[in-house]
């Protein structure tokens, strides 16, 4: 069968889901909304796709089988507690919920209702992070010991004056909601819970509200500790580097994997295809929605990384280290 899917939010990143699966027989996007349809009608026509009027059209329709949320960070909570009570399957774009109370919360709704509880991380999809997890859950580099990671590209100021992701409350600490939670999700898939943070955020040649230098000291519940870094005016970067007892293993770019265990005398490269992560994760999503296998990204670690990025907010204003509940 075929999931019937609304979405809210037809941005830039609304589009590039829907395009994704423009060919899959797993998921397919009947209907939508938006805030600004006039700038959307012409592509909705072109894809098929019914523009209604509010999020709530989308959740009365009994042919809709599940709700894509790619809308404004603050309003996931709410949203998917709309789709909790309208018995819908939710696919929520990162962040999860801007804080750990509200992303407890939501997820318990959606669960207890026996709903599909999906966030949207694409880079979990990608063949070199299963390869990286691989690695170091296999042993291969020994017992991991500390990480260093950095995620940046050129975002910052690329919006317009008025853009939702310029608001400052719902675009914290830099480069952390576009960015960042990307990577603080792909270290707790790698390592484990995170206890700890201490953050740092600042404004260095941006001139708008946004910082665009922001950096992470981490200790994660296991005793492993990291540091990690988004800088928002860069060109892009993507690594993982995870220091073990007998070796390291290097994530760089999204597909390549480098690793060398203390006996080596020479590094072992491995590369990956091009893989369509945001078709990956939709149809994954489908399959749980039809009952098959789970989706690959917990309830449990879509609630943690949601208590990161509020203890690291926390502390980019206070400058202390912040404990991240469980």
């Amino acid at each position: 069968m075929t999931v019937h899917a609304g979405i809210a939010g037809i941005g830039r990143w609304g589009q590039v889901l829907i395009n994704s699966v423009s060919h899959s027989k797993a998921i397919k996007f009947t209907s939508a909304c938006t805030r600004r349809k006039e700038l959307v009608r012409d592509y909705c026509l072109d894809k098929n796709i019914e523009l209604r009027d509010s999020l709530e059209d989308l959740l009365t329709d009994k042919q809709i089988d599940a709700i894509i949320l790619a809308t404004p960070h603050r309003k996931h909570a709410e949203q998917m507690l709309l789709c909790a009570k309208s018995n819908k399957h939710v696919f929520v774009e990162k962040p999860f919920t801007m804080s750990f109370e509200s992303a407890r919360l939501t997820a318990s709704k959606l669960t207890k209702a026996g709903l599909v509880c999906a966030l949207g991380h694409n880079r979990r999809f990608l063949p070199a992070m299963a390869r990286l997890r691989e690695i170091v859950s296999g042993g291969e580099i020994g017992q991991p010991l500390h990480v260093e990671a950095n995620i940046s590209a050129p975002s910052g100021g690329r919006h317009p004056d008025g853009h939702w992701r310029n608001d400052p409350r719902e675009s914290p600490a830099g480069g952390m909601t576009a960015l960042g939670v990307h990577m603080t999700d792909a270290l707790i898939s790698l390592i484990g819970p995170i206890a700890e943070v201490r953050a740092t955020s600042e404004q260095r040649v941006l001139t708008g509200p946004l910082d665009d230098v922001t950096f992470l000291d981490l200790r994660f519940a296991n005793g492993v500790t990291g540091y990690m870094s988004t800088v928002f005016v860069t060109a892009k970067i993507w690594f993982i580097r995870i220091i073990g007892s007998e070796g390291w293993v290097c994530m760089h770019g999204y597909q390549n994997i480098t690793y060398l265990n203390s006996d080596d005398q020479k590094e072992t490269s491995e590369h990956f295809g091009e893989v369509n992560t945001e078709c990956a994760e939709l149809e994954a999503f489908a399959t749980a929605v039809e009952g098959g296998s789970p989706y690959p990204i917990s309830v449990a670690d879509a609630i943690h990384g949601s208590a990161v990025l509020e203890a690291i907010i926390q502390s980019t204003e206070t400058g202390n280290f912040v404990s991240i509940p469980t």
